[in-house]
């Protein structure tokens, strides 16, 4: 198979095999057609008022100040005197769409329909406001339209501000919630003159939502416990108490009206969100008003061990927790409006201050708006499963179902409310517990499907690389021992018989992608069936105990790798290990200098794992003294290579306005972050320069040289230019590091070839990127490249995690970005953290292809052993998807998974552009041909 064919095929399987996991994970929980549910009773609130704290933590507002006050007194006193308190448990990913759409509509939305956006619904959705007779909303123009899109009918109101008022940099965020409160009390202002308007307040099922950011904001921008995140907490609290006194005041104090304070999602104390961490997943819940429970004091010890009653003086409470969808159908019981049809929150009785008729009824609507799911998910499963392979949920067949319901209903009718309530409760719980059994129904067929595909493809790849290296006996005999045209008519059979069976069940398309794959991929592996038998003949003259030693230390080697994803701590444990490599293979004694440079590299770069996340520990200084190394990196590498490979008189002067540009680059984040601290903005001269220098950073070593040691500098000082740009901490000193260590591995490799025997080495300093190698002298793999390929996998994997930059979603810092801009735009701030990350790829890359053009290597049987190991890892991924029970550690596996798909098919088509980007060249000036000795 020719390189672009393999390479397109490869790249092929690698897409489809990424894609799956979202297809097996991350298919949408919503089902449609169900008939929605309400209580036939009178509801105890006409109204409802739902405020959302975005980013607020719970210890943020009920811990008390050091004197004993709370910092906001108002929802203190409703706590402690006419309210129910509680905290709300979210969900991962703790974002801002997922938790209002839990909070609102009931539901978790999957992971595929929130990566789609904030502005866009990808599924239609109900919700709360859905059913209310009228919605009037206040806030973000990130959340707010997509309720009002999901509604039917025209009864959703939205009032945002614009989307350039949501800057980082802004001299008082918390304006944005001022602008929300100013907003309300000029509505209801004009709603006294306004009969039409008035007139529609009047009536019942209303809600009124606040959507306040500027608590979110203020945390970004200066973390959680800075005095203006706690600062707008208080003028939140202050907001909350005018307007509830608005709202009564308006509505005649007639006591219909219902109040509900929660929180989308917390923030951790680096202030960022998006992940499991316990100040991320603890909102703060507070209800009172029409239909909610007064403070309820106790004295026996209440059942939660987390320490938390302690701390916030609140243990003489009752404290309610509930999980962040069941507000949806708390809000919906209170007006009585019809629970989300969608929804999976379960009525927290606690919270309701009603009769016992009343809160039986609510839950049993509560219990057959979840059946009502249940029943459609199965049907739908059943509609698409031949009627001898389908199993049904057994803990609610249809006749369970129906007795279920019947005898909940004749106990409600019978007065037997307690017993009523705890049977829809179990129902419910059935019911649950069924919509997940029927939502994964096809998880285990599809990952079979995946893994069959997987070994197939890594054991055919496998086999290319020994026919095509392996000094094989060959035995033409054996070849025939599967003839052609038989295999071709049994992968057929299998293909149709596969096809019929997905027709028959109406599968989705995705499916016969994901169950034929393997067919076309092992009649590949068969086909090679000959090259296996000439390695089991060949192996009494391979080298049994080299070849199993190194199997040993890939195995392991691989795990390591794998382990690293969950500890970072394991790859400072690998780059231990690899820095005694020049000793233990003897290159130390014929290259001492480098040994040791590469000994030092490595324990200097194994600092960084150890190091705090990126963004919990700014420092800008430490981005200025990155930028310092960076020069004294440069100034050393060009001194060294002066005798070896003289400048042309146009790249020294190209070198040296890189260097200045650093210089620049160095010192723009600590202007820019100082200019933020007072409050300034972002000075237009340093949003003009970071742009310009990202815009250059991959045309400008186009311009140099393509002699080895100088493209590799122009790309190293480009590159660093722009990470200096996009960090704000020690991970500054990341690339300078990283680099060195490049150069030192460049250089030790060389001597690693001598070891080895290999004739013909050619002087680095000699060597030209663009110079066409001679394929006569391009040799066969050895053992020894597999170690190769393995420091290529493994540096990889360190230029990912060695900062921590996405070892989780909750590592991501806006302040890296604020060089660029800092009006929140999440696709503009993620692209730019996305090309942080990279940076580290491309130096890697171009010192792996530096190392395959100097030692004489095929970078497509390089490439295969890399592949095989990438894909090793993303299979160990995929298994251990399969193993974890709690949905926390299945999404860390899954998402380490895509991680790792995502870098294999990234560096497919690295690949090919590093090789564009390393000899190639812009001739924007001609220059005299140089004559090197």
């Amino acid at each position: 198979m020719r390189m672009i064919t393999f390479f397109l095929v490869g790249l092929t399987v690698h897409v489809v095999f990424f894609f799956s996991i979202f297809d097996i994970y991350f298919t949408s929980p919503l089902v449609h057609g169900m008939t929605p549910q309400s209580t036939p009773l009178t509801p105890p609130a006409s109204r409802l008022v739902l405020f959302v704290g975005d980013g607020l933590r719970a210890d943020s507002l009920f811990t008390l100040l050091q004197n004993g006050s709370s910092r906001a007194p108002y929802l203190r006193s409703v706590i402690e005197e006419k309210g129910t308190w509680g905290v709300s448990h979210t969900h991962v990913p703790t974002e801002s769409r997922p938790g209002h759409v839990a909070l609102i509509a009931g539901f978790y939305e999957d992971v595929s329909a929130v990566a789609k956006g904030w502005k866009e619904n990808p599924v239609e959705f109900d919700s709360v406001f859905n059913e209310s007779r009228h919605t009037w909303c206040w806030g973000s123009p990130d959340i707010l339209p997509m309720f009002a899109k999901g509604a039917s009918g025209d009864h959703v109101y939205t009032h945002t501000y614009p989307a350039e008022e949501e800057d980082f940099a802004s001299t008082d965020a918390s304006r944005l919630d001022s602008w929300v409160f100013t907003q309300v009390k000029s509505f209801f202002q004009s709603a006294k003159s306004n009969s039409s308007l008035r007139a529609s307040l009047l009536e019942d099922k209303n809600v009124l939502f606040l959507h306040l950011l500027g608590i979110d904001t203020n945390g970004h921008a200066h973390r959680p416990m800075s005095q203006e995140y706690l600062d707008n907490i208080a003028l939140v609290d202050t907001g909350v108490a005018e307007l509830v006194s608005i709202v009564e005041d308006f509505f005649g104090h007639d006591g219909r009206t219902a109040y509900v304070f929660t929180s989308d999602h917390g923030m951790t104390n680096w202030g960022s969100h998006g992940a499991g961490h316990p100040s991320e997943t603890l909102t703060p819940l507070v209800a009172w008003g029409a239909g909610v429970q007064k403070a309820h004091r106790v004295t026996e010890p209440q059942p939660y061990d987390d320490g938390y009653l302690q701390d916030w003086k609140l243990e003489h409470l009752r404290r309610v927790d509930v999980n962040q969808a069941d507000i949806a159908t708390l809000m919906a019981s209170l007006i009585g409006v019809p629970i989300p049809v969608n929804s999976v929150g379960v009525l927290p009785l606690l919270y309701l201050n009603n009769t016992d008729q009343f809160k039986a009824e609510s839950l049993y609507a509560n219990a057959i708006q979840i059946l009502e799911q249940f029943k459609m998910k199965m049907i739908q499963k059943k509609e698409t499963t031949l009627s001898f392979l389908f199993t049904p949920y057994q803990l609610l067949t249809e006749s369970k179902q129906a007795e279920f319901t019947h005898k909940a209903r004749i106990l409600i009718q019978l007065e037997k409310y307690e017993d009523a309530i705890s049977l829809c409760q179990s129902l419910i719980s059935h019911a649950l517990e069924g919509l997940v059994y029927y939502h994964t129904y096809d998880r285990f067929f599809l990952g079979c499907s995946v893994v069959l595909g997987f070994v197939g493809w890594t054991s055919y790849v496998v086999l290319i690389i020994l026919k095509t290296h392996a000094s094989l006996n060959r035995h033409p005999g054996l070849l025939k021992q599967i003839p052609s045209h038989a295999l071709e008519r049994l992968c057929v059979c299998a293909a149709v018989v596969i096809t019929v069976f997905l027709l028959i069940q109406r599968s989705p398309v995705t499916y016969y992608i994901y169950c034929l794959l393997p067919v076309p991929v092992w009649y590949s592996v068969l086909k090679e069936f000959g090259t296996l038998t000439d390695l089991i003949h060949s192996a009494p003259s391979l080298p049994l105990w080299k070849c199993f030693g190194y199997f040993i230390l890939v195995a392991f080697g691989v795990e390591l790798l794998v382990v690293s994803f969950f500890h970072r701590a394991m790859l400072t444990v690998g780059l231990a290990v690899l820095s005694l490599w020049p000793f233990l293979s003897g290159i130390f004694g014929k290259a001492k200098f480098r040994s040791v440079s590469w000994f030092l590299g490595c324990l200097c770069l194994a600092t960084f794992p150890l190091m705090p996340v990126v963004g919990r520990e700014p420092n800008i200084h430490l981005v200025t003294c990155a930028g310092l190394l960076t020069l004294f990196t440069s100034a050393c590498y060009l001194w060294s290579s002066r005798q070896r490979a003289p400048l042309h008189l146009s790249d020294r002067q190209q070198f040296v306005m890189q260097m200045l540009h650093v210089t620049v680059c160095a010192y723009v984040p600590y202007l820019t972050h100082s200019s933020l601290q007072q409050k300034q903005g972002l000075p237009l001269l340093n949003q003009i320069i970071s742009w310009t220098t990202l815009a250059s950073s991959m045309v400008v070593p186009l311009l140099s040289s393509t002699r080895i040691f100088h493209r590799l500098l122009s790309i190293f000082l480009s590159l660093t230019a722009t990470y200096l740009l996009l960090s704000t901490g020690s991970e500054a000193l990341f690339p300078p590091v990283l680099s060195w260590l490049m150069f030192v591995w460049i250089n030790i490799e060389q001597e690693a070839m001598l070891a080895q025997g290999v004739s013909g080495r050619q002087e680095l300093s000699t060597i030209d990127f663009s110079a066409n190698i001679d394929i006569t002298k391009i040799r066969q793999l050895k053992l020894d490249d597999i170690r190769r390929s393995y420091f290529f996998v493994f540096f990889i994997i360190t230029a990912f995690f060695g900062t921590g930059n996405i070892a989780s979603i909750n590592s991501f810092d806006p302040a890296s970005v604020y060089c660029f801009l800092t009006v929140f735009n999440p696709f503009i701030m993620g692209g730019l953290m996305m090309w942080k990350v990279i940076i580290p790829f491309i130096i890697v890359m171009c010192s792996f292809e530096t190392i395959q053009v100097a030692t004489q290597l095929s970078s497509r049987s390089l490439f295969l052993i890399v592949l095989v190991i990438s894909d090793l890892m993303a299979l160990h991924f995929f298994f251990l998807v399969q193993d974890y029970g709690s949905w926390l550690d299945i999404g860390t596996s899954i998402s380490h998974y895509v991680i790792v798909m995502s870098m294999t098919i990234f560096l497919m088509l690295l690949s090919v552009v590093t090789h564009i980007f390393t000899s190639k060249r812009l001739l924007l000036w001609r220059k005299p041909k140089m004559h090197f000795p």
